[in-house]
């Protein structure tokens, strides 16, 4: 068994004896590959083209093509929702306090406001650095408490630049 789940979608699929069932309905679909990531699909004499963007086995999400349109799937098997149930899925997560300044510089703009929600890779803010700007990202999913900087501030290296609950 599987769980998908999308911003505004939570589906199951499962196979039992052979068949494909989507929240507990039998799929009756007929599904051809095409080679390089593509399929055709047909359910309920409907035509779908579809392609397989991304298959991030390490995140656990997939990205898929339908019809020119993108969707973006979290995926969890049996495992991980037996881990959840349990509370042990948090142990594996990255948790981070606080952002540090890798090198001395001048603050050129912050992205980001305390109580903002915040995803792994987001763009927080602008450090320039040796005539060059960086952009520090996220290094795990947090909500930020604090900034303790503003833009046109000089920092040091691992001066604490923002805070996060």
């Amino acid at each position: 068994m599987y769980t998908l789940k999308s911003e505004h979608q939570h589906y199951k699929i499962e196979e039992r004896e052979g068949k494909l069932y989507l929240n507990d309905v039998s799929l009756d679909l007929d599904m051809s590959d095409l080679g390089n990531q593509h399929f055709h699909v047909i359910e309920n004499h409907k035509s779908f083209e579809a392609e397989l963007l991304e298959l991030n086995k390490e995140e656990k999400y997939v990205l898929i093509k339908v019809n020119s349109n993108v969707y973006r799937f979290d995926v969890s098997d049996q495992y991980d929702i037996l881990l959840k149930e349990m509370g042990l899925d948090k142990l594996n997560q990255h948790i981070v306090k606080e952002l540090k300044a890798p090198m001395p510089g001048l603050v050129l703009q912050v992205m980001v406001q305390a109580g903002d929600e915040i995803k792994k890779g987001d763009n927080l803010l602008v450090l320039e650095a040796m005539k060059m700007e960086n952009i520090l990202k996220a290094p795990a999913d947090a909500t930020v408490k604090s900034i303790l900087i503003k833009a046109g501030d000089k920092v040091e290296k691992n001066q604490v630049l923002i805070q996060f609950a």
